[in-house]
């Protein structure tokens, strides 16, 4: 049994001072802090039970149990029955409308889980996977076109913001002149109230319906445009195709659309940016991937994505009393939050876990979710799009580096760099 008086982390601060609810201190202070504490719930406390933040927008829930360790969040995911999405994946209890319309189905639990990904999936064909994996490609050079010139530049917003935004919005066959906005009502939707997307004194769960709106509106006219035609964009697929009789509703379309955007734009992006910082701050590994470009990147992508864990949680919900994690029993009803960006960090799983390494194999991270019915539909071209962008970086721009640390989003759920300047030697 652990002595109380060792229920501390590597710095020295108790437990009972973690608060994970909280955005300040822990969320918006030094990294270090952050992976400290995990590190210290993880020896001690692996499955910690934490009260909710309330504010004057939302009243505080009734809490959550923290599952921090690698075994535990993937046991988890691998159970839907007995820890479902369909409560929500957010930390706070959101109205049912609100967590489909932001969530699709990542809030929903079979069969609606099962249908809804079985008719998007059928969209994706092998034709249409092709088709967006030379776009990729196209799109990357042109965004290095861009600014090879330059000598520096803004990396999250000229770089690393514009592959996944461009690919989604080609693949659903929104107009070019409408792209900057959906990554303005994007960036809203998963601020979590950052100052620098929502003024002062806003009330944020409006501004992020407003900017779900917006989105909604933006697919709505798309899809209008795209039924009843021949197109070869994922929009007209979806809406002029059936499966097994059934298609999807125009809600259920633009609640897609909407997790397009929030899934797999943002955290493409944020993944994209944080492999910056890593190569900048391990010039080792930038020479190790740049000798052996074919060979290492692979590896690379996925250590990029285990180390940054663009989306820091997700939750689930006990089914029953009675249910069992570990050696933790739950009631009915209980939330359990799965911290990936801790059990990405997990001693017992990774040999020296804070270390990036871009040839490190095996590799069992869960940056794209836990195994189980939940894991991340766009994952394959998610490690495309990040492998074909430091592809371009490095043959073309081989120095480039950041020039300060990254500027990082307010938030406990998304591992968001919203700023980092970077040069290199304009080509």
């Amino acid at each position: 049994m652990v002595s109380p008086m060792m229920n501390t982390s590597a710095t020295g601060r108790p437990l009972e001072d973690l608060h994970l609810s909280r955005i300040d201190p822990l969320w918006s202070g030094p990294m270090e802090e952050r992976l400290d504490g995990f590190s210290a719930l993880r020896r001690h406390d692996p499955i910690r039970f934490f009260a909710e933040e309330g504010n004057e927008y939302l009243a505080a829930g009734p809490g959550y149990w923290a599952v921090t360790r690698h075994a535990d969040v993937v046991e988890a995911s691998r159970r839907p029955d007995a820890f479902c999405s369909g409560e929500g994946t957010n930390i706070p209890d959101l109205p049912p409308e609100f967590r489909e319309f932001f969530g699709s189905m990542i809030n929903m639990d079979d069969p609606r889980h099962a249908r809804l990904r079985k008719i998007v999936s059928a969209g994706f064909t092998p034709r249409m996977m092709r088709s967006l994996e030379d776009r990729v490609v196209s799109t990357a050079s042109g965004i290095v076109d861009r600014v090879a010139g330059l000598g520096s530049c803004d990396f999250v917003t000229e770089v690393a913001a514009r592959l996944p935004l461009v690919v989604i919005c080609d693949m659903m066959g929104i107009a070019a002149d409408r792209h900057d906005e959906v990554f303005d009502l994007s960036n809203i939707v998963l601020s979590q109230g950052d100052p620098e997307y929502i003024p002062e004194g806003s009330n944020p769960l409006e501004a992020f319906l407003a900017a779900g709106a917006g989105l909604s509106a933006i697919m709505q006219e798309t899809a209008a445009d795209r039924r009843g035609g021949d197109g070869e964009d994922l929009t007209s697929l979806l809406v002029n195709a059936e499966v097994d009789g059934e298609r999807l509703t125009t809600e259920e379309l633009s609640a897609f659309f909407v997790l397009l955007c929030v899934a797999g734009n943002e955290t493409t992006r944020n993944a994209i940016s944080w492999g910056l910082h890593y190569l900048t701050t391990n010039p080792d590994q930038r020479d190790r991937w740049l000798a052996d470009i074919d060979g290492v990147t692979s590896t690379a992508v996925d250590e990029i994505v285990r180390m940054s864990s663009p989306v820091i949680h997700f939750r689930r919900t006990a089914t029953a009393d009675g249910v069992r994690l570990g050696d933790q029993e739950f009631k009915a009803g209980e939330k359990l939050v799965l911290w990936y960006a801790s059990a990405n960090r997990d001693e017992t799983v990774f040999v020296d876990p804070d270390r990036f390494d871009v040839t490190r194999d095996p590799n069992p991270h869960v940056g794209f979710g836990g195994p189980g019915p939940h894991f991340c539909l766009g994952a394959h071209l998610a490690r495309r799009e990040v492998g074909v962008m430091f592809r371009e970086l490095l043959t073309r721009l081989p120095d480039i580096h950041a020039t300060t640390e990254p500027d990082r989003l307010r938030s406990n759920f998304v591992n968001g760099i919203k700023h980092l300047p970077c040069a290199f030697t304009p080509a």
